[in-house]
C-alpha cells in the first residue's frame, strides 16, 4: 500500500521531471564553489561537508518510478556540489538503484563513492567489493569501510592491501546507534585507519567524550550517520519554533539546525543524512553554508531539543 501511494503521489511530478531523458547537468552549478568543504585528515583532499546517505531511502527495487525519484535526488546532490555518497551490501537494493543513478548522470566526478565490505567471511570479501564494484559501475572506491566492525580485523587487512596497490583511495570502520564504542576506540588508536563512521547528532552524543577527541588526535575523519535519527529528529521538531538565534545565521528549518550543529563539532568531516526529496537534499545541502553555531547556541539546541 505504502508503494501504490507512492506512485499515486508521484505521478504527475515524474511526467514532469522528463526521466527518460535527464538534462546534462549545468557545470557552474556542478562546480559550485558555495558548498562548503572539509578536509580528510589523512591526505588535505577536499569534500563537501554534507554527502548523502542511502539507507532505506533507495531500496527501492526495480520499481522505475520510485528508483527514477532517487536519480533526481541524485542529480539535485551533483548540482549542489556532489560529495560523498555512501552505501552497503546491506541496504538491498540500494547499491544497484545507485549504479543506475550514476549511468543515468553520465558518472559526474564529484561523486566520492563510499561504500562497505559486510561478510562474516573474510575471504569472501573481495568478491563482495568486486560485485559491489560492478553495481556501482565503477573502477574503484574512494573510501571502503567494514561496515559495523563485522570480521574487521581480517577485512581491514584486505583494504589497506587494496589501497597500498592504488585500488582504493581511503579505509575506515563503521558502526550506528551508539554500539561498540570502545572496540571502536581501540581500533582507531591502533589501525593506519582514514575514516570512521559513527551515529552523532543534538540527542546522540556519547561520541563527544572519547571517539571525536580521539579523531582529532589521531588525524582520522569522522562521517556522521543518523543525522535525524532515521527521521525521528524532525518528526519530533516539526511544530517546535526555531530560536531567533537560529535564524540570525541563516537556518530555516529544524533540519539545518540539526546538520549545522553537528558540523559545528569540527571532527566531524561529512555528515550522510539520506532522503528521498529533492528539496529536503537541497535543503540538507544549504546547511553547510553560512556561520556555524558557537558553543553558546550549540547549548541552547541542544537544551531545547531535549525539552520538546
Amino acid at each position: 500500500m505504502q508503494v501504490d501511494r507512492r506512485r499515486f503521489l508521484l505521478g504527475s511530478a515524474a511526467g514532469s521531471l522528463g526521466l527518460t531523458a535527464l538534462r546534462p547537468l549545468a557545470p557552474a552549478r556542478a562546480q559550485s564553489p558555495e558548498a562548503e568543504q572539509r578536509r580528510i585528515p589523512s591526505s588535505g583532499q577536499a569534500v563537501p561537508a554534507v554527502g548523502l546517505g542511502s539507507w532505506i531511502t533507495f531500496n527501492v527495487g526495480d520499481d522505475p518510478l520510485l528508483r527514477d525519484e532517487c536519480v533526481e535526488v541524485m542529480a539535485a546532490f551533483v548540482e549542489e556540489g556532489g560529495g560523498m555518497i555512501d552505501c552497503s551490501p546491506m541496504y538491498g537494493s540500494s547499491q544497484d538503484t545507485i549504479g543506475y543513478g550514476l549511468e543515468r548522470l553520465g558518472r559526474p566526478a564529484s561523486v566520492f563513492s563510499t561504500e562497505k565490505v559486510w561478510t562474516s567471511g573474510v575471504d569472501d570479501g573481495p568478491t563482495q567489493i568486486a560485485e559491489t564494484r560492478r553495481k556501482w559501475g565503477l573502477p574503484r572506491f574512494d573510501l571502503l569501510q567494514v561496515h559495523n566492525l563485522v570480521a574487521w580485523e581480517g577485512h581491514l587487512d584486505t583494504l589497506f592491501e587494496m589501497k597500498a596497490a592504488g585500488d582504493l583511495g581511503y579505509v575506515g570502520i563503521t558502526t550506528s546507534h551508539g554500539r561498540r564504542h570502545d572496540l571502536l576506540e581501540r581500533i582507531m588508536e591502533r589501525q593506519p585507519i582514514d575514516f570512521v563512521q559513527l551515529t552523532y547528532n543534538v540527542l546522540d552524543r556519547d561520541a563527544e567524550a572519547r571517539l571525536l577527541p580521539l579523531a582529532r588526535e589521531k588525524g582520522i575523519g569522522v562521517i556522521v550517520n543518523r543525522p535525524f535519527q532515521g527521521g525521528a529528529l524532525t518528526r519530533r521538531l516539526r511544530n517546535a519554533p526555531l530560536p531567533e538565534a537560529l535564524r540570525e545565521i541563516g537556518v530555516e528549518t529544524w533540519a539545518q539546525a540539526i546538520l549545522k550543529y553537528i558540523l559545528s563539532e569540527l571532527a566531524v568531516t561529512v555528515a550522510i543524512p539520506a532522503t528521498t526529496r529533492v528539496a529536503h537534499l537541497r535543503e540538507n545541502k544549504a546547511a553547510a553554508r553560512g556561520p556555524l553555531p558557537d558553543a553558546a547556541l550549540r547549548a541552547q539546541i541542544a537544551e531545547q531539543v531535549r525539552a520538546l
